[in-house]
């Protein structure tokens, strides 16, 4: 059974994100309503609607009455025509956490899910106040109303960026984050009327937001990667990434070239080593050294090699053919020394990962051939 989602507001920031989102699940139609959307496109599509995801509202107009006839009541107009439709639709709508305070904006969120409430009393449909906190991520508007679009947006640029008080506490949710709530909210749907949680949320000052989105910029120039995996830096790292320009989607890195072909590295990493690649012509012999404590994985990528070991002791010995058609991780072995030969005929392409950045100081690569 297909679920007919209508959002309003679907041309803003949420509303893109989200419409993409829903636009990929099998069992979801999409509606959509922009700014640009007319009352009788309004009531086509509530008449379609099986469930709403009210975003529309403004929260930066030049006249601070705006606020009421932006959010109240165009809020109230929206509850009005899904009542005129005859059907009680389950409606979400994107409240914020400022409903708490004493502002013209806050004060006319309020009044929104007030209005939506005695939507669902009368009709007997389910409304989900989502009380939303700083929402961020990929096509947030720079230079609006998020600290964390700004940021990217300037700091990728070269730009200033102005904090004014580094301390400031702020509570922030993902894109990805919401819109994971929001689809699970319309598989559920459960029978309620009040606010809803949505999560996760992070917490953090302005100072460390900008720290952070700065620090993306400087590893980048220095090719170090930060932990961006999980959690707040994981989201904000995706953010800063979606708001470059498009001249940097790319950017050379250094290679070393000499008779035996080349080596560049990749990436580096302040706490799990480094990313890099190295060419070999037919027949040469790359390494010829040991290590105490570093660990090195190979990947062959294209042609044949063979890696041979040889304890630095006991005088062991060990060997390992591999080839880019059979993907082998081959791993260096503390203590022992090892080398790795192209025994095939056209040019040997290997990756290889470090467990730590290589230190000239001190390198812990001793030579030794075997």
């Amino acid at each position: 059974m297909t679920v007919r989602v209508l959002i309003t507001g679907a041309g803003g920031f949420i509303g893109r994100n989200l419409s993409l989102r829903l636009s990929e699940i099998d069992s979801i139609s999409v509606l959509k309503l922009t700014r640009e959307s007319d009352q009788k496109a309004l009531r086509a599509s509530i008449a379609e609607a099986d469930f709403i995801i009210h975003l529309a509202g403004v929260n930066r107009p030049t006249d601070p009455a705006d606020f009421d006839a932006g959010n109240h009541q165009a809020t109230r107009e929206l509850a009005t025509a899904i009542e005129d439709s005859g059907k009680a639709i389950p409606i979400a709508f994107a409240s914020s956490t400022k409903v708490t305070e004493n502002s013209a904006y806050g004060q006319s969120k309020l009044a929104a899910e007030q209005a939506l409430l005695e939507y669902g009393t009368r009709s007997g449909a389910s409304v989900y106040l989502m009380r939303l906190p700083n929402v961020f991520g990929k096509w947030a508007r720079p230079n609006y109303n998020s600290a964390v679009a700004t940021f990217c947006y300037n700091i990728a640029r070269g730009l200033p960026i102005r904090v004014d008080n580094p301390s400031a506490s702020l509570t922030l949710i993902y894109i990805d984050d919401l819109a994971d709530a929001i689809i699970d909210l319309i598989a559920r749907q459960p029978s309620l009327r009040g606010t809803i949680e949505v999560g996760p949320t992070y917490s953090a000052t302005v100072g460390e937001i900008a720290e952070i989105i700065q620090g993306f910029r400087e590893d980048r120039t220095r090719g170090l990667i930060g932990s961006v995996g999980i959690g707040l830096s994981r989201a904000l790292y995706a953010t800063y990434i979606a708001g470059l320009p498009t001249g940097q989607f790319s950017y050379e890195v250094a290679g070393h070239v000499d008779p035996r072909g080349t080596f560049v590295e990749l990436l580096k990493t302040r706490t799990s080593g480094q990313f890099s690649y190295f060419t070999a012509h037919p027949g040469v012999t790359r390494g010829g050294h040991y290590h105490h404590s570093k660990v090195e994985k190979f990947l062959v990528l294209q042609g044949q090699a063979v890696f041979r070991f040889r304890h630095m002791v006991t005088g062991e010995q060990h060997e390992v053919r591999t080839s880019g058609d059979n993907p082998t991780v081959v791993e260096t072995i503390p203590g022992w020394t090892h080398d790795i030969t192209n025994v095939s005929g056209e040019t040997l392409i290997c990756m290889l990962w470090a467990n730590e950045i290589f230190d000239r100081e001190r390198p812990d690569t001793i030579a030794e051939i075997l």
